[in-house]
C-alpha cells in the first residue's frame, strides 16, 4: 500500500485500483476510510483510481495536531497527494462531504484540476445550507418502503437537532435506492471505518468561507459534474442543479433509482455517467429526459452528419467512417439509449429510437442535417423522416429492417453469460417488433420527402435484399445501391461505403 507524508510530516496512505488515467477519489463520511468506495461501481475497469484515506482514517496515520482535521485544512493533502503522483493536472472524485474538501480546493488550486465530479456532495463550504423542506420532499418519495415509518420518525429527530448513533443507524435506509442485502452489508462497515473524533471537527468553526469560496468556484476553468441520485435527503437533485449553476463549466446529472451511494445501487448506471464526463471525447445531452453520450469530429462550421449505430452497438462503431467524413462535415455518432454510454432505461423499442434520434437532431439544432444510420438506426432514421418531413436533409438507410413480419419468427433469445455494452432487454424487444411490426412503418415510406439513398449488403446479407429494393422503390426518388459486404457493410467496406456516399452528394 503506497503512502506519501504530507505537509505537516503526517504519513498519508491511498489505495490503487484498475488501470487508465488516475482519477483521485476523495471518501466522504465525513471522515470515512475509502474503503467503502470499492471500485466505485466498476469505474475502475476504465480509469485507475487513487482512494485516499484522509487523515487518522483508514491505512492514514492521526495526525499530532487533531485540530487539522478541520476541512480546510485538508486541502493541501490533497495537493501533496497530487504533487505525490507527479501530475500537472488532477482530475477530482469526491463523494458526500468530501464536496466540501474538494469545492475548497478547487478554489485554492483552480489550475491543478482538469476536471471535478461532486457525487451527492454537501455544500456548506459553497454556501448552499441544507433545506428541511426539500429533503423531506424527497424522503416522501420512499413512503412505500416497509421501512419508511420508523426511518422517517428518525429523520425527523435528526433535523430537530438531536443526533445519535442510534437515530443515524434507523435513517441507513435512505441513504440507498434498494435496501437490500448489499446496501445493508455496505451500510453495517459505516460506524467501523468513521473516526468520530475526525468527523466532529471537520466542519468545526472557521472550516468555511463561501463568501470567499462560491466567488472563486464561479471562475472555475474546469469542467464539473454534479452527479445527485434520484431519492437523495442529504442532496436533492433540486439543490444539486443549484450547486451546478454555481459553475461556469457544469453538468448535472440525476442517476435513477438511486440515492446518496448511487454505485451501489446501479452500478453500470454509475460507471457510464461518470465515464462520459471524463472521456474528453464524449459529450452528452438530455432528450426527453434520457442522457445520450455522442462523439463529433471536424470543423463545427462544415455541413452536419449525424451516424446512428445498429442494434448492440454504439457511436465507436463509426470511427472510421467518421474519420474520413471529418474531411468535409462536421460529424455527430451518438449512442441510442441501452447502448454505450447513453442511458440504459430497460424500455425499448423501434419508436423510442425513433425518438432519440429526433431528441437528439433538436437538442443539436440539426435540423436539415443528413442522417446516415446502420439496421436498427437506420430503421429509425427511417421512420423519423416519415413522420417529420423536412427535418432530415439527405438520408442514408444502411441494412435497415424493412419491418416486414419476420416468416419464420425468431424464437425468444437467450441471453450470452458474459459481461455486455448495451442492455440485454434492447435484444428480445426489438426481437419482438420484428415478428410483429406496426405496419405503419413501411406503409409511410411514401411520405419521406429527403432524398435518400438505401444500400444492402447482398446475398450474404441476413436482410433480404429484394425487401431493401422495395424499400427503396416506396420512397419517392431513392437510390438503391448494393454493396457485397454482408449486414456490416461500413465496416466490411469502408472505402466502397464511403464513395456510395459520395456518389450520393454527401
Amino acid at each position: 500500500m503506497p503512502t506519501f507524508h504530507t505537509y505537516d510530516g503526517t504519513q498519508l496512505a491511498y489505495h490503487l485500483v484498475g488501470e487508465g488515467a488516475p482519477l483521485i477519489c476523495l471518501p466522504g463520511g465525513a471522515m470515512r476510510a475509502s474503503a467503502y468506495l470499492g471500485t466505485l461501481g466498476g469505474l475502475s475497469a476504465h480509469r485507475q483510481l487513487v482512494l485516499l484515506d484522509l487523515r487518522g482514517t483508514g491505512a492514514s496515520a492521526a495526525p499530532d495536531d487533531p485540530a487539522t482535521y478541520r476541512c480546510d485544512r485538508q486541502t493541501e493533502d490533497v495537493e501533496a497527494l497530487r504533487a505525490h503522483l507527479g501530475l500537472e493536472r488532477v482530475d477530482l472524485l469526491a463523494h458526500s462531504a468530501a464536496g466540501e474538501l474538494a469545492a475548497l480546493y478547487a478554489a485554492r488550486y483552480p489550475h491543478r484540476l482538469r476536471n471535478l465530479v461532486l457525487v451527492a456532495p454537501t455544500t456548506l463550504a459553497a454556501g448552499f445550507s441544507a433545506s428541511v423542506r426539500e429533503s423531506r420532499e424527497a424522503a416522501a418519495l420512499r413512503a412505500s418502503e416497509p421501512w419508511y415509518e420508523d426511518a422517517l420518525a428518525a429523520l425527523e429527530e435528526i433535523w430537530a437537532g438531536r443526533m445519535t448513533d442510534e437515530l443515524r443507524a434507523r435513517t441507513r435506509p435512505f441513504l440507498y435506492g434498494r435496501w437490500d442485502a448489499d446496501a445493508q452489508e455496505h451500510a453495517a462497515a459505516s460506524p467501523a471505518q468513521i473516526n468520530a473524533e475526525a468527523a466532529a471537527r471537520y466542519a468545526g468553526e472557521g472550516a468555511f468561507d463561501p463568501a470567499a469560496t462560491a466567488p472563486a468556484l464561479r471562475t472555475l476553468d474546469a469542467p464539473v459534474l454534479v452527479l445527485a441520485g434520484e431519492y437523495d435527503t442529504i442532496l436533492t437533485p433540486d439543490r444539486a442543479a443549484g450547486l451546478a449553476a454555481l459553475f461556469p463549466h457544469a453538468e448535472f446529472a440525476v442517476q435513477r433509482g438511486a440515492a446518496h451511494f448511487p454505485w451501489i445501487d446501479d452500478a453500470g448506471a454509475f460507471a457510464r455517467i461518470v465515464e462520459a464526463f471524463l472521456d474528453p471525447e464524449v459529450h452528452t445531452v438530455r432528450a426527453g429526459g434520457t442522457r445520450l453520450a455522442y462523439r463529433v469530429w471536424g470543423d463545427p462550421a462544415a455541413p452536419p452528419v449525424v451516424l446512428a449505430h445498429g442494434r448492440c452497438g454504439s457511436s465507436r462503431d463509426w470511427a472510421r467512417i467518421a474519420t474520413q467524413l471529418a474531411a468535409t462535415h462536421r460529424v455527430y455518432a451518438f449512442d441510442f439509449r441501452g447502448h454505450g454510454l447513453s442511458d440504459w432505461p430497460g424500455r425499448y423499442s423501434f419508436e423510442l429510437f425513433r425518438d432519440d434520434l429526433h431528441g437528439f437532431l433538436e437538442a443539436r439544432n440539426l435540423a436539415g442535417a443528413t442522417v446516415v444510420g446502420h439496421s436498427m438506426g437506420g430503421a429509425a432514421a427511417y421512420l423519423l423522416a416519415e413522420r417529420h418531413p423536412g427535418l432530415i436533409g439527405r438520408l442514408v438507410i444502411e441494412e435497415a429492417p424493412p419491418l416486414i413480419p419476420l416468416d419464420p419468427p425468431r424464437p425468444v433469445p437467450q441471453r450470452p453469460d458474459e459481461e455486455l455494452d448495451f442492455d440485454w432487454p434492447v435484444v428480445p424487444a426489438i426481437d419482438a417488433q420484428l415478428n410483429d411490426p406496426d405496419p405503419a412503418g413501411r406503409e409511410l415510406l411514401g411520405e419521406i420527402t429527403a432524398p435518400t439513398l438505401v444500400i444492402g449488403g447482398g446475398p450474404s446479407s441476413r436482410i433480404a435484399q429484394e425487401d431493401l429494393a422495395g424499400m427503396a422503390r416506396a420512397i419517392p426518388g431513392a437510390e438503391f445501391v448494393t454493396i457485397d459486404a454482408g449486414h456490416l457493410v461500413h465496416t466490411e467496406r469502408p472505402e466502397e461505403f464511403l464513395t456510395a456516399l459520395r456518389s450520393f452528394g454527401i
